[in-house]
C-alpha cells in the first residue's frame, strides 16, 4: 500500500469541519451530536464555567433542547426551562432536585397515576412524606401544611377527573407559608394559563402531549425561577434524564402550530361534552366547561372560556359497556395518551390509573365504566357520527 493511500484512508476518518456560510438556516437544524470541541483547556474550561455560550457533552445540554427550552420559558415567562426525558423525569427533577430526607410534601389525590405512585410511594424510600389531598379545596392543602412541608404539588387540571385546582388561591397560601408551589400546567399549556404568574415557584409539562402535539416524541419540562434553577439542571445532568436531540427537534417543530391545535381542540372539546351529556346512554360527563362541573367558577375564573381539549364521560354498564363502545369505534383509536391532533380514547383503569388498587380508583370515582377522551382538530361534524353510531351499537 502506498504512503499516498495510507494518507487518504486516514483522512477519511477524520472529523470534516462544518461549511461556513454566511446564511443561517430558516429551520433549526438537528444537532445529533453526544460531544463538542473547544480549542483547548481553557477554552472548555469557560464553557463549562458559563463564561462563554457553548456546549461540552449531550447530558448537559444540546442546541435542540435550548430551543426548544427558550420557547417553552417564553410561553411561561420563566427565568429558566430545562428539557427532561419525560413527563415523568420532570416530576422526578424537581422531587430529587429540591426535596431532601424529612421533608414533607403536599400532593393533589387526583394526580396523574405515576406521579400518584412516584409521591406516595417511591419518595419514602427517600425520607419525604407525602399527604395527598383534593387540591380542588384550598383550605385542605392549606390544613396539610405542617412545619416540615417543603412543597405542593398539583395538577391544574386534573388526570382524568379533570378537577381544577385554584392556582391563584394555592399561590397565596404557598408564598404565605413559605413552601414552593409545584403546577403541572400539561392540560391547560401556557397559552390558556402561567402558574408562576400566579405564584408557582416551578412549572412541569409532559411535552409528549399537548406541546409537541403529534405523538411521536416522549419529552418533559420544567420551568423554575432563577432561584432553583441550579438545582433543577444539576439534578438533571447527574441523574441522566436529559432529553434525546432528535425529539427536542421534532417537538419545537410540533409547537409552531400550538396556538391553532389549542383553539380548535377546545371548541371541539366544550361541542362533543355538550353532545354526550344529551346521550342515554351517558351516565356523566365531565368538563369544567359545563355549569354542573363542580369546579367550573374556578375554572372560568383562571381558564377564560378554554376549558381544555379533554373530556371524560362514564357509560352505564360499565367495563362491558366500554369494550363494547371502543370495538364500535372505526377512526377514533384507543390509546394510553393524549394531546395528539387526533381524537383519542382511553380507559384510565386499565391505562394511567392501573397503579391503583380498585378501591383507591373507586375512592377517587375512576369507575370502570369511565372513559377519557383527548379530543383532536378533525371536524366536529366527524366526531359527533363516530361517537354517535359508537354509543348507538
Amino acid at each position: 500500500m502506498s504512503s499516498d493511500s495510507t494518507a487518504s484512508q486516514r483522512s477519511v476518518v477524520r472529523r470534516t469541519a462544518w461549511p461556513e456560510s454566511k446564511t443561517a438556516p430558516l429551520v433549526p437544524p438537528l444537532c445529533p451530536s453526544v460531544v463538542y470541541v473547544a480549542r483547548d483547556a481553557d477554552e472548555m474550561n469557560r464553557v463549562y464555567e458559563g463564561e462563554e455560550a457553548g456546549f461540552t457533552y449531550a447530558r448537559e445540554g444540546n442546541p435542540n433542547a435550548e430551543l426548544l427550552a427558550k420557547k417553552i420559558a417564553g410561553l411561561e415567562a420563566a427565568d429558566a426551562c430545562f428539557i427532561t426525558n419525560s413527563g415523568m423525569s420532570a416530576c422526578s427533577a424537581i422531587a430529587l432536585g429540591l426535596l431532601k430526607a424529612g421533608d414533607h410534601l403536599v400532593a393533589g389525590n387526583q394526580l396523574y397515576g405515576r406521579t400518584h405512585r412516584l409521591v406516595s410511594r417511591e419518595l419514602t424510600r427517600f425520607g419525604v412524606q407525602t399527604d395527598l389531598v383534593n387540591a380542588s379545596d384550598s383550605a385542605a392543602v392549606e390544613a396539610a401544611i405542617r412545619p416540615n412541608t417543603r412543597m405542593i404539588l398539583v395538577e391544574v387540571v386534573s388526570n382524568p377527573l379533570l378537577r381544577v385546582a385554584d392556582i391563584e388561591a394555592l399561590g397565596r397560601i404557598a408564598r404565605t407559608r413559605g413552601v414552593l408551589l409545584a403546577v403541572d400546567n400539561t392540560f391547560p399549556t401556557p397559552l390558556v394559563l402561567r402558574p408562576l404568574a400566579l405564584g408557582a415557584s416551578l412549572v412541569i409539562h409532559s411535552v409528549t402531549k399537548m406541546l409537541a402535539g403529534h405523538s411521536d416524541v416522549t419529552l418533559g419540562a420544567v420551568c423554575s425561577s432563577r432561584e432553583h434553577a441550579v438545582a433543577i439542571r444539576d439534578t438533571i445532568v447527574t441523574w441522566g434524564l436529559n432529553a434525546s436531540p432528535f425529539d427536542c427537534w421534532l417537538a419545537e417543530r410540533g409547537m409552531n402550530t400550538l396556538e391553532l391545535r389549542v383553539a380548535r381542540a377546545t371548541a371541539n372539546a366544550a361541542a362533543l361534552a355538550d353532545f354526550l351529556a344529551g346521550h342515554r346512554a351517558v351516565h356523566r360527563v365531565i368538563y369544567p366547561g359545563r355549569p354542573e362541573h363542580p369546579d367550573h367558577a374556578v375554572a372560568r375564573r383562571l381558564l377564560g372560556n378554554q376549558f381544555g381539549s379533554m373530556v371524560s364521560f362514564e357509560l352505564n354498564g360499565g367495563r362491558e359497556s366500554v369494550n363494547r363502545f371502543m370495538r364500535a369505534l372505526t377512526s377514533i383509536p384507543f390509546a394510553p395518551t393524549l394531546g395528539d391532533v387526533s381524537t383519542i380514547v382511553s380507559h384510565p383503569a386499565v391505562t394511567s390509573h392501573r397503579g391503583l388498587t380498585p378501591a383507591e380508583r373507586e375512592s377517587l370515582g375512576i369507575r370502570e365504566g369511565l372513559i377519557r377522551v383527548s379530543v383532536g382538530i378533525e371536524e366536529l361534524a366527524l366526531l359527533k357520527t363516530e361517537f354517535r353510531r359508537a354509543l348507538s351499537d
